[in-house]
Parts: structure tokens; sequence; C-alpha cells
């Protein structure tokens, strides 16, 4: 089995300094900015995703960038998965290093079935304004990222481009203090549907918190997601009841992610062992 699971917000959070001096040893440093902590893991669920990987094989998705993923030294040096999905899938790293041929595919993905990166430049010019906007990075030569003033943003405007962009082949997603703008090629369900067919596995759990999560939850065989987060607010609004949640939120929500995770493969090998019996 699979298990392709998103970071931030997912399994890796950022705290302020009292509230991690506050939970103690109860939480492990994820990662380092000059220096500094910006993000931390659950102990125990440190602990538990460290057996697991003893179990199956645990794939890291994330938007991040290759060089953002390799900030998490919690995952990226210390656990070390072989397979990570980053730039939005985009990018898939084996033993650090990315698929040339993926990247290659993934090119040729985006040319066919989005409109060209400065037609999106152009409409973002007219409704991303620096009075709200703080920051705009092209990310892997893939997707845009904005981080913004969430209080100053023309919501009406913002959702207008949106619509705009979606006949462009382009998506919009909004995660806390940053706007994501990606080729809808450009996405986790496909990167972890090729590491699948590359291991031959033949079932995938899942995590993540945000709609740019929700194409990998919808396709895994198995997922669960925090409560908390972009895909949490969306089902409080309009209820499918697609998505199974953890009762914890927070950082700790990740405990019982990797409870579920841990369950549903066990579930999952014991059906094996007797389907090769019978």
């Amino acid at each position: 089995m699979i298990f392709a699971s998103d970071l931030d917000q997912t399994l890796i959070y950022s705290q302020p300094l009292e509230r991690a001096e506050e939970l103690g040893s109860r939480i492990v440093l994820a990662e380092l900015i000059d220096g500094k902590p910006r993000s931390y893991m659950s102990s125990s669920s440190y602990q538990q995703l460290q057996a697991l990987m003893t179990e199956l094989t645990f794939v890291p998705v994330t938007t991040r960038t290759m060089q953002q993923y390799w900030r998490i030294h919690v995952i990226s040096q210390m656990l070390k998965p072989k397979y990570a999905v980053t730039s939005n899938g985009g990018n898939i790293m084996i033993d650090g290093q990315p698929d040339p041929d993926w990247q290659a595919s993934m090119v040729g993905r985006v040319n066919e079935t989005s409109v060209h990166v400065e037609d999106v430049r152009a409409l973002m010019a007219q409704v991303l304004h620096p009075e709200w906007v703080i920051n705009s990075t092209y990310c892997d030569e893939f997707f845009f990222s904005h981080i913004v003033q969430r209080d100053k943003m023309p919501l009406q405007e913002v959702s207008d481009m949106s619509a705009e962009l979606q006949k462009m082949g382009w998506n919009t997603s909004i995660q806390g203090r940053k706007v994501y703008i990606v080729p809808q090629a450009v996405n986790k369900r496909d990167a972890v549907a090729h590491v699948k067919q590359l291991l031959g596995e033949d079932k995938v759990a899942a995590s993540g918190d945000s709609l740019l999560d929700q194409v990998l939850l919808d396709f895994a065989d198995y997922a669960i997601a925090p409560r908390h987060g972009e895909l949490f607010r969306q089902q409080q609004l309009n209820p499918t009841g697609s998505y199974r949640f953890t009762e914890e939120s927070g950082i700790f929500a990740t405990d019982e992610i990797l409870t579920y995770v841990q369950a549903v493969n066990q579930e999952h090998k014991i059906r094996f062992e007797i389907k090769e019996t019978s």
C-alpha cells in the first residue's frame, strides 16, 4: 500500500513560539528557515510514521517547490522516503532527485491543456495589486504562488478571475495567506498514480487539507482529511458526505490520520493474506 500525504497543515504545522514551548516534548522540530523554527510535527506522529514506513510506502505530496521540500528535514533527511511528489505534482523526486522523464511529460501536458503562462500573467495583472499582494513567485516553472493580505483581498474580483482562469485551464486555491494558481494538468493525483504504477501497488491511502488535495483524496482507496483547512470549510458550507475527517483539529489531527492509515493497511494485509491462502 502507498500512503500519499500532503505536508503543510496535514503532517507538519507552524506554531507560535509560545505554543511550541508550551507543547515541549509533544512536538518535534520539522523545519528551519535561516536557523529559526518554521514548522513542527507531533512527536507521536513522527514515531507512528516511522513505524508505518516499515509496512508501506510513504510518499510525501506537497505544493512546495523541490527546494522548499528539502527544508523539511524531519521528512526529507530523517525519514528519507524514496519517492516524493513536489510542485503540486509537477515533479516526482526519486532518492532525492527529480525524475526528468516525468518533468518532460508534465511540460507537454501543460502545453496541450492550458493557455500560455504569459496570458495568465496578463489576467492576474488586472486583479492582483500591491495593495494586498505581498509577494508573487513562479514556482519550479509550473505554477504561481502569491502571499497576500487576506483582509484586503477583493473577494469578488478574485472569484471572477478564478472563473476565467478555469476556462483557460488553470485552477485557483486560496490557503490562508497564499493564493495558488496552477495548471489543471499539474495535480497531485496524476503524480501519485504514476508512482503507484511504478511500484505495482494496488491500494492508496491519502490525506490532505486543501482543495488542491481533493483530486488525490478522490483518487485514493482510503482517504482522511484533518478537521481544519480549505477542504473542511468547503464541506461545512456544502456538505457532500464524501470525506472522512478527524475529530481533532490542528497539529494532533495527524495522530488520528496515521492511526487510520495503520488500521486500513492492516485490514488490507489481512484481506490479501486470506485471498492468497484461499
